[in-house]
């Protein structure tokens, strides 16, 4: 877990059941950003061993030292402690440079496959990142199982079928696990894996979803308990 949690590690691991062309290249990691930046933009900052820790670099005239600040304060703190998410304190600390993959300075859609017992039950698909978020569920047959939205409900995605089956492969041995993908022009990409999403605290609307994907859990544990037992 710490592994596919570790934002450069899981590239490697992600290559090798899926292929190199799913996975974002790595320009850059180390522990500390340059003086300067020599990356042409745009592209994306972010820390390997924890979430929400993430700075967009959109032109040269950035403000670069603001970034370094942000990414020395990552580098100073104990991701997932206050929560007991123990597998980051498992993850080395640092940063990486990815190039950036949305259009112009829009962010991609980002679609986020809930995976139980090796297979896909709902795609949360999170719309206006880094403007007005928001996100709507839909369940593996494209029908939304989230509340009313002043959205209607997005196209499904051309490569929908490619992008569960990959999310299946990475997610086959836990009982639960949310593998992010990116629709890209060239074909769908690999964000991130993650084994706590929200840290367990986004309210989901209606309640009965809550329920529903607490069931699916349930149900991921059982079969791996007899699993085990037979």
């Amino acid at each position: 877990m710490p592994i596919l949690a570790d934002k450069v590690a899981v590239k490697a691991w992600v290559a090798a059941r899926l292929g190199a062309d799913w996975v974002i290249p790595t320009l850059w990691h180390g522990a500390a950003l340059p003086p300067v930046a020599v990356w042409p933009t745009p592209f994306v900052v972010k820390a390997r061993h924890g979430c929400n820790q993430t700075r967009f670099v959109f032109e040269d005239a950035a403000d670069w030292p603001r970034v370094r600040r942000d990414a020395a304060r990552w580098m100073k703190g104990r991701y997932g402690i206050w929560l007991s998410e123990w597998l980051y304190q498992d993850i080395p600390r640092g940063l990486l440079i990815e190039p950036f993959v949305g259009s112009d300075a829009t962010l991609p859609v980002d679609y986020k496959f809930f995976v139980f017992g090796g297979r896909v039950e709902y795609v949360q698909v999170h719309l206006g990142r880094g403007a007005k978020h928001r996100w709507i569920v839909f369940d593996r047959d494209w029908r939304r199982v989230s509340g009313p939205s002043v959205d209607l409900d997005p196209a499904r995605p051309h490569a929908l079928t490619r992008m569960m089956a990959a999310a299946e492969t990475l997610g086959q041995g836990f009982t639960f696990v949310r593998v992010d993908l990116y629709d890209g022009p060239s074909g769908p990409l690999f964000g991130e894996m993650t084994f706590y999403p929200g840290s367990g605290l986004h309210r989901l609307d209606p309640v009965s979803l809550d329920t529903r994907m607490g069931r699916d859990w349930q149900l991921a544990l059982e079969h791996r308990a007899a699993k085990v037992a037979a």
